[in-house]
């Protein structure tokens, strides 16, 4: 991944946060998220690469072509709305996920407040 991309853009989770949740806890911890973090971006700088966190609370609701606010429940897989934009629901999160990043990094870059 590092070799392949100049910017990686991931949420910034709340880890132990969501480990309250004792329904989720056990597959949190095992999955090692705070530590995968940590050697992305130490690989990443040891490469003159970067990674970008990004406030997780976007929204899979909101359509990732217009912005809109998509009201659908949990069980819709790929929303549908009035500019037949399909996309399943992950990767419309995760291009949603990625324009954040583009837009937090032209930020930084130009000097001006953080997002």
């Amino acid at each position: 991944m590092i070799r392949r991309y100049d910017h990686i853009t991931i949420e910034d989770l709340n880890v132990c946060g969501m480990v309250r949740n004792h329904h989720l806890a056990k597959s949190i911890s095992d999955a090692g998220w705070n530590q995968f973090v940590r050697i992305l971006t130490s690989k990443a700088a040891n490469a003159g690469r970067e990674v970008i966190l990004v406030n997780p609370a976007i929204r899979r609701k909101d359509c990732s072509q217009c912005g809109s606010r998509v009201r659908k429940s949990r069980a819709v897989r790929s929303p549908l709305h009035q500019l037949r934009f399909v996309a399943h629901r992950d990767r419309n999160a995760a291009i949603n996920i990625q324009k954040r990043g583009q837009k937090r990094r032209h930020v930084l870059r130009d000097g001006l407040r953080s997002l």
